[in-house]
């Protein structure tokens, strides 16, 4: 029962050890009911959304996070997408919006309130060749994307946006500062989603491991590919019982 446990947890463990706090988009991030940082815009988060598709019309779904700042800032904004068959032209941009930021640009998909300003980080052009990597916690392969990471000094309320400007839409994790702190609702949250993010439960598409692998053809760095195997057996099995 200790040795089930130990190997249920251990990938809490490592995800705590990453510092990201996990979230599940549950419910839309509209501009009416946005994902907010309650806590600091510096404290680690990953939020594991999705732009909605029906894989017929094109996705105009736009997903928004906001926080507040009261003092000067370290904001780190980054985009990452699954590495899966279905994401292979998947790129999706974000902006920050909020006081004091540079003139928007024409044509975004969003209204910019009176007085505010816009940084937009654009991806690659579907199809463009992608630098990956493999993050242990979610036992998956994800697509590098675009990163924001500045010092903001000027007080006030600001906005995050995510979306496709190419239509498709998919899964894809919202990074969201680079601060290691768990508290013991953070804590509670990781041994909830977990076991949800490594069985592909929070995905919308069908991310097969050996497909993956072969795709991206190349090792994988400082991990065991076969402990990773029987762990995650393992906790399908203590997860069946």
């Amino acid at each position: 029962m200790i040795l089930a446990l130990c190997i249920f947890l251990f990938p809490v463990f490592i995800h705590i050890a990453s510092g990201h706090v996990p979230y599940l988009e549950h419910r839309d991030f509209s501009s009416r009911r946005p994902f907010e940082v309650r806590n600091s815009i510096e404290q680690s988060l990953a939020i594991y959304a999705w732009l909605k598709n029906d894989g017929i019309f094109p996705c105009h779904d736009i997903d928004v996070y906001t926080f507040d700042v009261t003092d000067p800032v370290r904001v780190y904004i980054e985009v990452i997408v699954p590495v899966c068959p279905a994401y292979e032209t998947f790129v999706p941009w974000f902006a920050l919006v909020g006081p004091n930021l540079p003139d928007s640009p024409s044509g975004l998909p969003f209204a910019i309130p009176p007085g505010y300003g816009a940084v937009v980080k654009e991806n690659v052009a579907p199809g463009e060749s992608r630098e990956t990597f493999y993050e242990p916690f979610g036992g998956k392969w994800y697509y590098n994307g675009p990163v924001f990471d500045e010092l903001i000094d000027q007080p006030g309320s600001y906005s995050i946006y995510y979306w496709d400007p190419h239509g498709q839409g998919g899964d894809y994790v919202a990074v969201l500062g680079r601060t290691e702190q768990f508290g013991f609702w953070d804590i509670i949250r990781a041994l909830i989603y977990t076991p949800m993010i490594r069985k592909n439960h929070e995905l919308h598409t069908e991310c097969d491991t050996d497909i993956i692998l072969s795709r991206i053809n190349r090792p994988n760095p400082g991990f065991d590919t076969h402990l990773y195997r029987v762990i995650t057996q393992d906790i399908v099995l203590v997860g069946s019982v």
